[in-house]
């Protein structure tokens, strides 16, 4: 087998610790993870559906992410799921994502804030889990994100996540719920960039930005002419 490229998702997924005992290593981790990942990406959804879209394809592939022998069943995918806590495979995407950004050219790269309740989620108390992320918007990749717990607004929940996350060379989009001045301060601290949506939750900061076009001019407009006079 191949030794995966440094920086390839292989390469960062080898590089997890193995917490399985001797017996339960017929197939190594990474190709495991792997193997989840891809499924998810092609829409699998559940431990089956990504055993079943994983034997459909032809040896060659299976090799080229890192099994030495058939996969396995969905049993063995759904084993490891809920033995691997799952800040670890996050964490280990999210730096690959993060490096693969990293190297697309581009001065200002666009990344939103968005939260939203996953499906089938539904605990024993009536809630279901509900995630704010933050995520590149011309690759869709999700840089950082956090589970929010149902006493938590996403107010306090982008917070923390806007301290986690290198901001330099980044302009952060997010609807008026995150058009709060502790948030847009945390950006520019961290060298970013921001653009959020104004509403009746800003009454007076609503007011203001209007007033500035009942004219028929916009701000630049009126500026350019007092330049020329």
């Amino acid at each position: 087998m191949k030794v995966p490229a440094a920086g390839s998702l292989l390469a960062i997924l080898a590089a997890i610790p193995d917490y399985r005992g001797r017996k339960g290593r017929r197939h190594s981790l990474a190709a495991m993870l792997a193997a989840i990942i891809c499924g998810l990406l092609t829409g699998a959804k559940r431990c089956t559906a990504i055993a079943q879209w994983l034997h459909d394809q032809e040896p060659e592939f299976w090799h080229s992410i890192g099994f030495t022998r058939k996969p396995p069943t969905s049993n063995c995918f759904r084993d490891v799921l809920l033995g691997l806590p799952p800040e670890t495979l996050e964490n280990a995407v999210r730096a690959w994502v993060t490096e693969y950004l990293a190297a697309v050219p581009g001065e200002l790269r666009p990344v939103a804030l968005d939260g939203k309740t996953l499906c089938g989620t539904l605990q024993p108390h009536g809630q279901s889990i509900h995630l704010l992320a933050m995520f590149d918007t011309a690759t869709g990749g999700v840089i950082a994100q956090a589970r929010m717990p149902g006493h938590t607004n996403e107010h306090k929940a982008a917070m923390r996540l806007l301290r986690s996350v290198v901001l330099k060379g980044r302009l952060v989009t997010g609807d008026a719920m995150f058009c709060q001045r502790d948030i847009c301060r945390q950006i520019t601290d961290s060298g970013g960039d921001y653009l959020v949506a104004v509403k009746d939750n800003q009454p007076e900061l609503k007011e203001t930005i209007e007033s500035e076009f009942r004219s028929g001019r916009s701000p630049l407009q009126r500026t350019r002419s007092a330049t020329a006079a």
